[in-house]
């Protein structure tokens, strides 16, 4: 899989609001950093993503405009727009701002995500 599929399929995996499905494309040592928290661990991870699937019921996830700004044989890093959309106590809401992603290539050739840095447009 290319690290341009990988992204394809991490943001299928989040859409499926499975944390296992997410965590079989993630570094084991990736770290996320949200506008209002930031995750070091697998754990916290599964925590912040299931809250936020609880708060926005229903969340669809994109992202557009993705450029890869650097890559090689074992790094990838790609910035793009993320968009969301889905119900907050059952009213539609919707929502974008910047991503950056860096994968890196493991030694049996998967590409994992090994950190996501999410922040609002202001």
């Amino acid at each position: 899989m290319s690290y341009q599929k990988a992204l394809e399929a991490y943001i299928a995996a989040t859409n499926t609001h499975d944390f296992d499905n997410v965590a079989r494309l993630l570094d084991g040592a990736a770290v996320y950093w949200f506008s209002d928290r930031s995750c070091h661990t697998l754990d916290e991870i599964r925590a912040y993503f299931e809250h936020a699937w609880h708060v926005i019921q229903d969340e669809v996830y994109r992202a557009e405009d993705v450029v890869w700004i650097a890559s090689d044989a074992r790094t990838a890093v790609c910035v793009y727009t993320y968009h969301f959309e889905g119900y907050h106590q059952e009213t539609f809401t919707s929502g974008s701002g910047r991503a950056t992603n860096v994968f890196v290539r493991h030694a049996d050739s998967i590409w994992k995500l090994k950190h996501e840095h999410l922040s609002s447009i202001r």
